[in-house]
C-alpha cells in the first residue's frame, strides 16, 4: 500500500491510512494472541483430567482469569461504534456553587482523572488551569490522547456530587458539593472555518505554577468568538505560539459542538443532556459520610471502596455505562 505510486502525495491522508493499517494489524494480533491463550487453557484442563497437580491447577486458574480479563478488554472495543469514539478528547471540570467546597471537589476530580489516564497509558496535557482563591480550582481543561480516549470518557460527562465532612468547616458538618465534567472529542478531521475577523485574540501573563517565566512574558492566550460567545484560554506552554495552536483546537471542538444543527441527531449522542450543576442533576454520587459509597445514577452500579475510585479506578463505572448504552441501542 505505502509503496504504491502517488501514495505519499497527500501526506496527511497517507498517515491516516498507515495508522488505520497499524491499528487493524494490532487488533488482529490481539485476537490471535487470545486464541493462543485459550488453546493453552484447554490443553492445561486436559492435563488436569489425568491427575491432580496443585501447581498446575493454580497456573491454569491464573491463565483463565487473565484470559477473562483480556476478553473483557476486547469486548469493550465492540462498544466503540460512535463516530468520535476513537478520537482524542478535551475534558473540562467546572465547580458548582459553594465556593471553596466545590472548588476543592473539582481538584479531587482532576486528580482522579489524571490517575485514571496514567493507569490507561493515556497522554495528558493541561490546556488551562485557574486556581481557586483558598483551595481547589475554578476551572481546568485537559487534552487526553490515546486509543479510544473519547469512547471511554464520554461516560463521564455530567454533574458529579460529593457528600463528606468538610475539612473547611470548623464545626465538622457534612457538606454536599457539585462539579460538572464536560467532554468533547477532538475534531481535526472535519471542516470548521474560523475567520480572523470572527474572533478576538488577547494575550496575558500565565497564572499558577510555572516559575519566574509566568511573571515576565505574556504567553497565555484567550480567544473570544463573537457570534457564539465562546471563550477559550490556554496557558500551559511557555510558547505563545503553542498556546495559540492548542486554543484554536479547543475552540474548533467547541464550535463544532455549538454549530451542530445539520448534525443535530448525531451530536445528541456526543453532547449528552445538559444539566445544571445542582441537586438532582448528578450522574454519579460520591458519599464519604455517613457511609462510603460511589453510585452511578444512570446504571445503578455502585461500589463501597471510595478510596480506590478517587485514586482513578473508574473503569468499572465506564464499562457498565458502555454495556448499558449498547443494550439500549
Amino acid at each position: 500500500m505505502s509503496g504504491s505510486s502517488g501514495f505519499w502525495n497527500d501526506n496527511e491522508k497517507a498517515q491516516k491510512l498507515m495508522k488505520e493499517r497499524d491499528d487493524n494489524k494490532k487488533e488482529l494480533d490481539n485476537w490471535n494472541l487470545l486464541n493462543s491463550k485459550a488453546d493453552d487453557v484447554v490443553a492445561g484442563l486436559e492435563l488436569i483430567k489425568h491427575g491432580e497437580d496443585p501447581e498446575l491447577i493454580k497456573e491454569i486458574v491464573e491463565q483463565l482469569n487473565q484470559l477473562k480479563k483480556d476478553l473483557r478488554t476486547e469486548e469493550l472495543k465492540l462498544y466503540f461504534t460512535d463516530k468520535y469514539d476513537t478520537h482524542n478528547a478535551f475534558l473540562s471540570i467546572h465547580p458548582g456553587a459553594g465556593g471553596t467546597e466545590s472548588q476543592d471537589w473539582a481538584s479531587m476530580l482532576l486528580r482522579m482523572y489524571n490517575r485514571w489516564a496514567e493507569r490507561k497509558g493515556f497522554s495528558v496535557e493541561m490546556v488551562d488551569y485557574q486556581p481557586g482563591e483558598e483551595a481547589g480550582l475554578k476551572d481546568v481543561t485537559l487534552f487526553l490522547s490515546g486509543t479510544n480516549v473519547y469512547g471511554f470518557l464520554k461516560s463521564e460527562k455530567g454533574v458529579h456530587r460529593l457528600v463528606r465532612i468538610s475539612p473547611f468547616d470548623s464545626n465538622k458538618r457534612r457538606h454536599t458539593s457539585f462539579a460538572s465534567v464536560d467532554v468533547m472529542p477532538e475534531v481535526d478531521d472535519v471542516e470548521v472555518n474560523i475567520a480572523d475577523e470572527e474572533i478576538r485574540i488577547d494575550t496575558y501573563r500565565a497564572s499558577g505554577a510555572g516559575g519566574q517565566h509566568i511573571n515576565r512574558t505574556e504567553s497565555a492566550i484567550r480567544l473570544t468568538h463573537y457570534a457564539s460567545g465562546i471563550v477559550v484560554t490556554c496557558q500551559s506552554e511557555r510558547s505563545q505560539m503553542k498556546n495559540k495552536t492548542m486554543a484554536y483546537k479547543v475552540l474548533k471542538a467547541r464550535l463544532y459542538e455549538f454549530y451542530g444543527n445539520k448534525r443535530k441527531e448525531e451530536m445528541k449522542l456526543v453532547q449528552g443532556e445538559k444539566k445544571d450543576i445542582e441537586w438532582g442533576s448528578q450522574i454519579r454520587s460520591y458519599v464519604f459520610q455517613p457511609y462510603r459509597l460511589v453510585k452511578d445514577n444512570r446504571t445503578g452500579f455502585e461500589v463501597t471502596n471510595t478510596i480506590s475510585v478517587m485514586d482513578g479506578e473508574i473503569d468499572v463505572f465506564i464499562e457498565e455505562y458502555l454495556r448499558t448504552n449498547a443494550n439500549k441501542k
